[in-house]
């Protein structure tokens, strides 16, 4: 029992160090050079900006959703019109979902480190190509 009770104790505390980080990504919103802004719109056409990682691969524009809160993911798989403020300069993109080939090359080209998963609590990975309007 008093196993149990240690590996219940572990795994909690491993879950408040994922919720602390990953709320604290989304509070701090964090911005440098390999990130964007990526505006995404409800179903009553109410915008929401999120500050996400800028990737690249072949000459095409990426973003990964790679945290557990992802409520812009979704919102960009609904309604794909999305607005990107990249390097000062805003445009219009249609968000498109990456699927076989083109997802694995995206994820070979732009892995993440064991550190992070462990952090992040190895939520899936999701591409999202950004094609201009």
């Amino acid at each position: 029992m008093k196993a149990l009770k240690i590996v219940a104790i572990v795994v909690l505390a491993y879950l408040g160090i994922v919720v602390a980080f990953e709320s604290l990504i989304g509070f701090l919103q964090p911005t440098a050079g390999s990130t964007l802004v990526i505006t995404t719109f409800d179903a009553d056409g109410t915008p929401h900006d999120r500050v996400v990682s800028r990737l690249e691969s072949g000459g095409q524009l990426y973003v990964a959703a790679n945290h557990w809160p992802r409520a812009w993911y979704t919102r960009a798989l609904e309604n794909p019109e999305v607005h990107v403020s990249l390097d000062g300069e805003k445009g219009d993109y249609r968000a498109v979902t990456v699927t076989g080939v083109e997802h694995d090359r995206v994820e070979s080209e732009n892995r993440h480190g064991v550190f992070f998963r462990i952090l992040t609590g190895f939520p899936p990975r999701y591409f999202v190509r950004l094609d201009p309007r």
